[in-house]
């Protein structure tokens, strides 16, 4: 940081006015502070603590009049010159530089100093050397839980509650969003739910089961379902209607289909976020529980190439 020059930094010209500063530096607190990007790839959250810690120790300098004159004779090391430190007392967060802003106006009150220092590590142009401070409030631990939801809520997506009791005996009613196309055993983390002590609080990590469905089963993004349809049907072809998880559809049965046989009705699976399953219709011919005699010998007429031994006839070890 010897090396930058702090108006570059903050945007500013060098005939900038305090209020032109401050406005600035407010501004690029809002873009990088590293709470901002807690959620971010790492890479990401350190190039965003490097700019802020820049940012920041401009402030400190230029928003503080003698400290700004110096810099402008003496250049950026004219701490070193005067044997100083270059977090002295104009820091922008308290102190007796004429720059004071409130953290709270910058970024709504939503993290509290404490947590600033922190995610800053308590020294540096944060920390500013003065002195030692009282060590941060303990994060609270995360919660597990597990919960059950209905198939069609998997498939389709939709809302559960869950009733957490906290440590004090109190019960949260809390509205968990479940997305589409959800799998079994799949976690979903709800930041700030978990426990706490007084500090800022954990998580709350939901594991997510499944309950069966009894006619429909899944395979990936696939749907598979078993549908049943009478000897006629499958002899002469039918269009019977199929209830599935997009409404009701007609599925075409060809003639002279036999049980066990897949029709594949595609896009009618579970919609993912780049792609859609497929809904697979599986075949089940169903025969009348218990046949009467004039049942038995409507069948006992049926051409001989009906008969069962002649369609097992290819079969072969």
């Amino acid at each position: 940081m010897a090396d930058e020059d702090y108006y570059k930094v903050l945007g500013v010209s060098k005939k900038a006015s305090a209020e032109e500063i401050q406005k600035a530096y407010r501004k690029l607190a809002r873009k990088y502070h590293p709470d901002l990007h807690a959620d971010d790839e790492e890479k990401v959250r350190d190039r965003a603590k490097q700019q802020f810690q820049k940012v920041q120790q401009a402030y400190d300098v230029l928003s503080d009049e003698k400290k700004r004159q110096m810099y402008d004779q003496l250049g950026p090391n004219f701490e070193q010159m005067r044997g100083g430190s270059p977090f002295g007392g104009g820091s922008p967060f308290g102190g007796a530089g004429g720059g004071e802003i409130d953290l709270s106006q910058i970024f709504g009150g939503g993290r509290g100093f404490e947590d600033i220092l922190r995610q800053m590590g308590g020294g540096g142009p944060m920390g500013g050397g003065r002195g030692p401070q009282a060590p941060p409030p303990v994060r609270g631990s995360d919660v597990e839980q597990e919960i059950t939801v209905p198939f069609a809520t998997a498939v389709l997506g939709g809302q559960h509650q869950l009733s957490l009791q906290r440590r004090s005996g109190k019960v949260d009613k809390i509205d968990i969003k479940i997305p589409a196309g959800i799998e079994m055993g799949k976690k979903i983390r709800l930041r700030g739910q978990g426990q706490s002590t007084g500090g800022p609080p954990g998580d709350l990590l939901i594991t997510v089961n499944v309950a069966p469905h009894p006619s429909y089963s899944r395979k990936g993004l696939n749907l598979q379902v078993t549908v049943p349809i009478t000897l006629i049907e499958a002899v002469e072809g039918a269009a019977i209607d199929l209830p599935t998880p997009h409404g009701t559809v007609s599925l075409k049965v060809p003639s002279g289909s036999s049980s066990g046989k897949s029709l594949r009705l595609k896009g009618m699976g579970i919609k993912g976020k780049d792609k859609s399953g497929d809904l697979i219709a599986v075949l089940q011919i169903m025969v009348p529980d218990p046949l009467t005699p004039v049942d038995l010998e409507v069948l006992n007429r049926l051409d001989d190439r009906w008969r069962t031994a002649a369609a097992r006839g290819a079969l072969t070890w």
